[in-house]
């Protein structure tokens, strides 16, 4: 985008000037046709619902393809990230950090309705890695406040996939800022394993995770920002550092911990979506296991089983189908243990049913050492 703020005071503002001038930035690439293709399909709207649930869908279907009708907008709001109070001047899909989770089938068009309210400041657009051409759809939906577009692309690949703002020069600070989500294509008929035989989850969350710049004042306090303009040029020249304030889970520390731990019981075949549209990351289950992994987060490859630690490449996404098998909380973090304990990259399931003592039990309660010596 081209420069969408002006200075004044020391400060950057954004002006709707600024904004509409940073509308023509991709005007050069725009490749849309003369007139829309008429697809006799049938129709589905589907209404979303927050992360790290995922709208209702059926994991396999004999219908044909149809058109699957979604509808984004874009909210730029201040959230706070974490206990201390710390804010973040945040743009979201739909309000939430990540956006929320599409689910379609393979062969299956998605129709998407992208709206910029007249309250927001700056331009923006959409990303999908799942779909070919114009820059995954952005060349063809940036818009400016006040404004709505709509883009149909055809799922013809099966596998999860991120997707995200990428309005030119500030695409880092507009991801890093909370504008990420995913999609998951989902075979016609069904999950399988590497040997063809049919996988079923029981539920389905989606954790995006995502790193935050939170610049700091001369006392190592993190700094509060009225706009978004007032925040820019802080927190990019603590982005080009590369040096993350905080790294968590669906917009902020604690997100999905305690009372917003995601619950499960015994039993259950659970799948986890995990993106992170930036940085490298290290999902593991403290105490449990990937059973199938698509740790690139493509249903066309076979999944790898029984794995501790996944990893999943910046700007993509991957999937594990775990089950639980002993109740209780069950954390699930970044492995990078610095990034979970100091950062907030921590989540919990909290599993009910019942204690498989043939798995684990603790055969003495701790009690003193009966000798001080040290056996050898």
């Amino acid at each position: 985008m081209g420069q969408a703020f002006e200075i004044a005071d020391g400060k950057a503002t954004i002006s709707r000037r600024a904004a509409l001038r940073g509308a023509a930035f991709l005007a050069g690439a725009l490749v849309a046709p003369a007139s829309a293709q008429v697809l006799d399909l049938p129709r589905q709207k589907v209404e979303f619902v927050a992360p790290p649930f995922v709208h209702p869908h059926e994991q396999a279907t004999k219908l044909g393809p149809r058109i699957m009708e979604f509808r984004l907008w874009v909210e730029e709001k201040k959230i706070v990230i974490d206990e201390e109070g710390t804010t973040l001047q945040a743009m979201t899909f739909n309000g939430s950090i990540p956006g929320p989770l599409f689910v379609v089938h393979e062969g299956d068009y998605v129709e998407v309705t992208l709206a910029n309210p007249d309250t927001n400041s700056m331009a923006h657009n959409i990303d999908f890695h799942a779909a070919a051409g114009a820059s995954g759809g952005a060349d063809l939906t940036l818009i400016n406040p006040g404004e709505q577009t709509v883009l149909r692309w055809k799922a013809t690949r099966t596998g999860v996939f991120a997707y995200h703002c990428i309005p030119g020069a500030m695409t880092p600070w507009h991801i890093t800022s909370g504008m990420s989500g995913a999609v998951m294509v989902l075979p016609r008929d069904g999950l399988k394993d590497a040997a063809g035989r049919p996988l079923h989850y029981d539920r389905v969350y989606y954790i995006g995770e995502h790193d935050y710049y939170v610049p700091r004042d001369e006392k190592g306090k993190f700094k509060h920002y009225d706009t978004h303009g007032d925040a820019y040029m802080d927190t990019m020249e603590v982005m080009r550092k590369l040096v993350p304030s905080h790294v968590v889970f669906n917009g902020a520390v604690g997100a999905l911990t305690g009372k917003n731990a995601m619950p499960a019981k015994v039993g259950e075949n659970v799948l986890i979506v995990h993106s992170q549209a930036s940085r490298d990351t290290r999902p593991h289950l403290v105490g449990g296991f990937g059973d199938y992994v698509w740790e690139t987060g493509k249903f066309s490859n076979p999944p790898e089983t029984n794995l501790e630690t996944w990893f999943i490449r910046g700007g993509s996404a991957g999937a594990a189908l775990t089950k639980f098998l002993q109740p209780g909380i069950v954390g699930y973090v970044n492995h990078n243990m610095i990034e979970a304990f100091e950062l907030g990259a921590t989540a919990h399931f909290r599993v009910e049913g019942q204690w498989n003592d043939d798995l684990m039990t603790q055969v003495k309660a701790p009690e003193p050492i009966v000798s001080n010596v040290a056996h050898k």
